[in-house]
């Protein structure tokens, strides 16, 4: 199936606390392996797997680093539900990465593929990091491209193309000894095939019993969107500390969004973190978006994907952290075993469940909560 954002938010969230390659000072990180198990579940979908990662410096200024993750994904959702069978598949993702290290500047390459039955994606991501004024102030620049082969089982004939350019940039800038500050845009242009094969619009049909027909959905070929992210930390007298993100999002679809996360991290001695998150998002919806078209071909351009609606969600989290002490550690190196809950409420404004008992567009507006789960082991060597 082709990815999804709820896929998408797997992916990045459970990937980010080990994956990403952080480019936030002139010296590399340590060497470490980790071992992830992700799991997803809400909506009617079902989401696990487990994901490996190795990261090994060749000399204080080159690193590279690998990993492999696999998602077994079953879906019964509502979208499957009104109009397909449940189904299941797997999807099996790789990443190859290097880091050189000169002076104060921080250069990265990654290579990635991602592979589902019918959706081939490949990628790369070049990021450059450059600390200055004293080391209180942190650039990055980033750029990332992705070519897509996207399928429709069951049809040998379909078979269509997309691509992804993506620019970043950010300034990070340590204020006080216990502030610190940064800022970061995204830019990202999309081409091609940008919708779902399998999904479908409805519309008002008189001529047949039911009173509702089908037909499958057409994006543009073109979406462009920016977004700018804040964020601060604030370290607390007594070891804890304070972080807070906002993320604003919008584009060419007409789509808004705002995205507001605290977290709150507190120390128990020196092996126990608790970390507690809540997090709120909102979105407006698509300019050609509709749960219900008034009949066929109403638009040039149709979709009802709930993601493209008008809807919020509300996350909330929590964490534990634990320094595994050094005679359980594999030869006496660094380890940590970390496991993380979230607990997710979406809340659709304009998207009503097919499936439950009303007349045709009045049926109840559609909602439902998710549990994410994390859990984690990292050595460090």
């Amino acid at each position: 199936m082709v990815v999804t954002k709820i896929l998408q938010f797997i992916c990045y969230t459970s990937l980010g606390f080990f994956v990403s390659l952080s480019l936030k000072a002139a010296v590399l990180d340590d060497d470490r392996a980790d071992v992830l198990y992700h799991s997803y579940e809400g909506g009617g979908m079902k989401i696990d797997g487990p994901a490996v990662l190795l990261r090994k410096k060749t000399s204080e200024s080159l690193a590279v680093s690998a990993y492999y993750y696999v998602d077994t994904i079953s879906s019964a959702s509502v979208d499957v539900l009104s109009n397909a069978s449940p189904y299941s598949e797997e999807r099996v993702e790789g990443q190859l990465g290097v880091e050189y290290l000169h002076d104060k500047t921080t250069m990265a390459l990654t290579v990635r593929q991602s592979d589902e039955d019918d959706y081939l994606a490949k990628s790369f991501n070049v990021d450059v990091s450059h600390d200055t004024f004293g080391d209180l102030t942190n650039l990055n620049l980033g750029f990332a491209f992705s070519d897509n082969e996207i399928r429709r089982n069951g049809d040998d004939l379909f078979q269509e193309q997309s691509q992804q350019y993506r620019m970043r940039a950010g300034i990070s800038q340590i204020i006080t000894k216990d502030l610190s500050l940064s800022l970061n845009l995204e830019t990202v242009a999309d081409e091609g095939y940008l919708n779902n094969p399998y999904r479908t619009v409805r519309y008002i049909d008189t001529s047949v019993p039911a009173g509702v027909g089908y037909q499958s959905e057409i994006y543009p070929n073109t979406r462009n969107s920016f977004s700018t992210k804040l964020s601060a930390s604030y370290y607390l007298p007594y070891r804890a500390a304070l972080f807070f993100h906002y993320r604003y999002f919008s584009d060419s679809w007409d789509i808004n969004a705002n995205d507001f996360e605290i977290n709150y991290r507190h120390p128990f001695g020196k092996a126990l973190e608790l970390e507690l998150k809540i997090r709120y998002y909102q979105q407006s919806k698509a300019s050609f978006y509709s749960d219900l078209f008034p009949y066929i071909d109403s638009q040039n351009f149709l979709a009802r994907d709930k993601e493209l609606s008008d809807f919020n969600d509300l996350t909330l989290g929590v964490g534990i952290t634990y320094t595994i002490p050094q005679q359980f550690s594999i030869s006496d190196w660094r380890s940590e075993a970390s496991l993380q809950w979230d607990y997710i409420t979406f809340n659709y404004n304009d998207f009503r469940d097919p499936t439950a008992e009303g007349n045709i567009g009045e049926e109840p507006l559609y909602g439902f909560s998710a549990n994410v789960i994390r859990a984690f082991v990292s050595v460090y060597f």
